[in-house]
């Protein structure tokens, strides 16, 4: 994994270096298990404190995405493990039953009819089954949408796939229930356990994304010293994203990192020769002239990791992670 600190950037370089890491987890650039400086090694490699390095790792080591090995050092952690919740899913599963009574007697129907009805769809399970539910949660609808269609091409008709923001989650109570209810709940490696707290009871799995081979191709089609400004909304994005197009453009002159304002992506803008924004900044299109070409940073899930946490586990008699059979 490549450290290199922008002190030109307008974030703190614990933010970068915070950063720098939780994207390259998240993105695919830096695999689980792999080992991560010393402190002491990469505070004298970026020329900043030992302190800073230390509180970042402490980040990191709070979010589940790396830790320490006694004796070992310092390694990226096994992406998107779920710790054991077992008590945790039976008060939720005993919530979601008192919510269920509650709703069919608000219905009129008796307690024998609802009996009855569970009864019936436990049967009508046991004899055709039922396809799985799962909702993708990211940051901005239209490129999370795009995650789940990719999702459900992959995985094929085993499950419904649904997708859904933070956004929604956090300000409409129905569709954070719906979404909780789902079998399994996937987003970013770095945000798990975030969306793990917005959805209490819910089982959440974190993916890597890596960038799409459209992105490559058109990094790699740039002649050598061109002039790009990149954007992101999310300002700890911007050094793994300018890591990202130094890998695959050649020799880029690049002239600007901007989290900013639409006005100063404009005024910026004026200098370059290709803007290279990521997904989720659409919008800055339409401050910019028609003349000037853009290529999206866009990524997609990591095909090994929606087979290998999602498609290989829903070929397990339909199991999902947490789930036992009654043997079980």
């Amino acid at each position: 994994m490549d450290f290199t600190i922008d002190r030109t950037l307008p974030i703190s370089i614990r933010q970068q270096l915070k950063g720098l890491i939780e994207y390259a987890i998240a993105c695919g650039d830096a695999a689980p298990g792999e080992p991560l400086p010393s402190v002491r090694d990469l505070a004298s490699a970026l020329g900043v404190a030992p302190m800073t390095v230390s509180q970042v790792y402490a980040d990191l080591k709070g979010l589940g995405l790396i830790e320490t090995r006694a004796g070992s050092g310092t390694f990226v952690a096994e992406s998107g493990a779920e710790p054991p919740r077992a008590q945790e899913d039976f008060a939720a599963l005993h919530g979601q039953i008192e919510a269920l009574i509650d709703k069919g007697l608000s219905l009129g129907l008796r307690s024998s009819d609802l009996a009855s009805l569970i009864h019936a769809r436990l049967a009508s399970r046991a004899r055709h089954g039922r396809r799985k539910s799962i909702a993708v949660v990211g940051l901005f609808q239209p490129t999370t949408a795009r995650y789940a269609r990719l999702i459900a091409e992959q995985i094929g008709r085993k499950a419904t796939v649904e997708p859904a923001t933070m956004d929604l989650i956090q300000r409409d109570p129905a569709a954070r229930s719906r979404i909780a209810s789902s079998d399994l709940v996937v987003t970013f490696v770095n945000r798990r356990r975030e969306v793990a707290s917005l959805l209490p009871g819910a089982r959440v799995s974190g993916i890597r994304f890596v960038p799409a081979e459209e992105t490559r191709r058109a990094l790699a089609a740039l002649a050598p010293g061109t002039r790009l400004l990149l954007v992101a909304r999310v300002p700890e994005f911007l050094p793994i994203m300018k890591a990202g197009v130094t890998r695959f453009a050649a020799s880029p002159a690049l002239l600007n990192l901007t989290a900013g304002s639409a006005a100063e992506v404009a005024s910026l803008a004026a200098a370059a020769d290709v803007l290279v924004y990521a997904s989720g900044t659409e919008d800055v299109l339409a401050t910019i002239p028609q003349t000037l070409p853009t290529i999206e940073y866009r990524h997609i899930p990591y095909p090994l990791d929606v087979q290998r946490r999602i498609a290989s586990l829903l070929d397990d008699e339909g199991d999902l992670p947490g789930v036992r059979s009654a043997a079980g």
